[in-house]
């Protein structure tokens, strides 16, 4: 019987913040010097945002739809169907499109990451570089969360337009809401704040869910096993700090 008393774990939960801390803190200094990689950086950006493409278009897309279906029979109870356009672009730009492309991309791309840098610690690549003293946080751990932090926005930037559009699909053309009017008070409704915010919060998330993942990987158990539950703990720990840093955010900017 497992007899650990509560202040361990808490102890266990401080100091695992400050190994992620001290990451981070060596991570960034390594940041610079891989932007003088260019190469590598488009594609480490092309593995984690273009090969995220396809699935946050479809999911953008369907989100978009429901939040269509849901706004109009809302606001249909309102005698405000006319609306439907600013409550799918606001709720598109400030929160659903920034969330949820940040758990997929946990998902997709945050897993991969963590499985490809805990293959690497593994097979003893990283160790054979830290030998030939070439920096495995300079040329391997820096571009991969670079990638991911760039192509973070990115990613939401599309969920966004996509949504807007399953919106427009749903409540132009099934429920015959004017076109102009939905795209006339989508315009006039949303202002530079409301985009500044999802940005701020895709970037935010972005360094969150790649910081995770990079980590996770780096410091993964060297075995098969090791490597699995590293990335179990990158989707479980990016999903919850996502969504706790979106009501820390979203209660920042009201």
């Amino acid at each position: 019987m497992n007899s650990r008393r509560p202040g361990s774990y808490l102890l266990g939960g401080v100091r695992r913040l400050g190994s992620v801390t001290i990451f981070l803190v060596q991570l960034l200094i390594q940041c610079v010097p891989a932007l003088a990689r260019p190469r590598l950086l488009v594609m480490q950006i092309y593995n984690t945002g273009a090969r995220s493409l396809i699935i946050i278009m479809l999911s953008g897309l369907f989100v978009g739809m429901v939040l269509g279906l849901q706004g109009y029979d809302l606001l249909r109870r309102f005698g405000s169907e006319e609306a439907l356009g600013i409550a799918a672009a606001l709720g598109l730009l400030r929160e659903l499109a920034p969330v949820i492309t940040a758990l997929l991309f946990a998902g997709r791309a945050g897993t991969a990451l963590t499985s490809e840098i805990g293959l690497m610690r593994a097979t003893d690549q990283l160790t054979a570089m830290e030998i030939m003293a070439v920096d495995p946080l300079r040329y391997v751990v820096a571009p991969r969360f670079l990638g991911g932090v760039i192509a973070m926005p990115l990613l939401t930037a599309i969920f966004s337009v996509i949504g807007l559009y399953g919106a427009q699909l749903v409540g132009v053309q099934l429920m015959g809401v004017d076109r102009g009017v939905f795209w006339s008070q989508t315009q006039g409704s949303v202002d530079l704040h409301d985009v500044n915010e999802g940005l701020v919060k895709s970037i935010v998330f972005g360094i969150a869910c790649s910081l995770i993942a990079v980590h996770e990987g780096y410091h993964a158990e060297p075995t098969a096993e090791g490597v699995g539950l590293a990335t179990t703990r990158t989707v479980v720990a990016s999903s919850v700090l996502t969504l706790l840093l979106d009501y820390v955010l979203t209660a920042a900017f009201l």
